[in-house]
């Protein structure tokens, strides 16, 4: 089994993650980690010279190759779920979505100084939020096998939330 985590970029699915795959005896993976192996350099940077449907090949490609069933958590790039090869592949049987919602207002606080989400700067963040959220939210939906709302909660708190969930869907750190 995969556990595939999907939500807005901030959400936490890189940090709750790391996290659950330790508590689970897992391999942990995020796929923005793996496409910057693979491209040789930074998405921003890439997004810059390449564009965006460039961008979006090369992860479709991540994607498909980390959803194979394995004891593994995957945290993926926020928009990820934009493509529909992606979300079949996330919800392929084995795996487990898990979609951590927060707010565009929560994800507003927590990003308010990051420089590196080429579709957050420059303009107004809060409404780029609010934006790709309206966009968004319906596909991690359709996707996911349930939802984790991680608002203001602490990450310890939200591993424990991700564990009994996990737990109610018949896996066990054993599995």
């Amino acid at each position: 089994m995969t556990v595939v985590l999907v939500g807005m970029p901030g959400c936490g699915k890189s940090t709750a993650g790391r996290q659950l795959a330790r508590h689970l005896g897992w391999r942990f993976v995020d796929s923005d980690t793996e496409i910057e192996h693979e491209i040789g350099g930074s998405i921003r940077a890439y997004f810059d010279e390449h564009g965006e449907e460039s961008f979006r090949e090369i992860e479709q490609r991540v994607i498909d190759r980390l959803t194979k069933p394995e004891r593994l958590v995957l945290a993926t790039g926020g928009g990820a779920v934009l493509r529909q090869p992606n979300r079949e592949a996330m919800a392929q049987a084995g795996n487990q979505v898990v979609y951590l919602r927060a707010t565009p207002e929560d994800l507003a606080r927590r990003l308010r100084y990051d420089t590196q989400r080429p579709l957050l700067q420059g303009g107004d963040p809060l409404r780029k939020l609010r934006d790709l959220f309206r966009q968004r939210d319906p596909l991690y939906r359709e996707v996911s096998s349930f939802v984790i709302d991680t608002g203001r909660t602490s990450v310890p708190t939200l591993v424990n939330l991700l564990s009994m969930q996990l737990e109610m869907a018949g896996l066990s750190r054993k599995a």
